[in-house]
């Protein structure tokens, strides 16, 4: 089954990933791909670059920034399949993210 795995970060600015998370991260991603059990995922730019969408009484509504204000931002995902939720939540605890953020995971509905 898949899985994805937000990757939620508290950043008081748009500040850089310093490089020993970065290799934090390298770390995970070969780990993980030499289990077999990864599937894809990315980081993403901060919410300064985002912009929202709603759609209401069909009039498309553009709002520059985040959904909604908060302390943590919704910075990466990664995608991961495992035999269960157990196993996603293993792999899900070594993202070095949750060290100082969060890690939310959620069994895709579907799959292609």
């Amino acid at each position: 089954m898949q899985y994805i795995a937000f990757i939620w970060t508290r950043f008081d600015t748009d500040a850089d990933v310093s490089m020993d998370e970065l290799a934090r991260y390298g770390e995970y991603v070969q780990a993980a791909g030499q289990a077999g059990v990864l599937r894809g995922g990315s980081a993403l730019h901060p919410v300064s670059a985002a912009t929202t969408i709603r759609l209401r009484d069909d009039e498309v509504l553009m709002t520059d920034g985040p959904f909604v204000e908060s302390k943590e931002q919704l910075s990466g995902y990664v995608l991961l399949e495992c035999a269960d939720l157990d196993e996603a939540l293993a792999w899900a605890a070594r993202i070095p993210g949750a060290r100082h953020g969060a890690v939310e995971v959620r069994p895709l509905l579907l799959t292609h």
